[in-house]
């Protein structure tokens, strides 16, 4: 049995978990990062139109949850940005 079944670990399986654990990952280029904050801010467009739709039509829940998903996406797009 393997480390995911539950059982002993292979000295084998072992030193292959150490080897992931000294991988370096290197940085994302800036050109991905900016692709990723775009594609991000572009669902974040339509999050907010869907808000300001809703809210208008008197939907008040929807309206608000859809605000707080442009809300997070923008985060997410500051997060591709500034992340290494």
């Amino acid at each position: 049995m393997g480390a995911l079944g539950g059982g002993f670990v292979t000295r084998g399986e072992a030193d292959e978990a150490d080897e992931v654990d000294r991988v370096q990952v290197e940085p994302r280029p800036m050109v991905e990062r900016i692709g990723l904050g775009v594609i991000a801010l572009v669902i974040a467009v339509v999050f907010g139109g869907l808000a300001v739709a809703a809210l208008a039509n008197g939907e008040v829940f929807i309206g608000v949850m859809a605000g707080i998903g442009a809300l997070m996406t923008v985060w997410a797009a500051a997060g591709s940005l500034t992340r290494g």
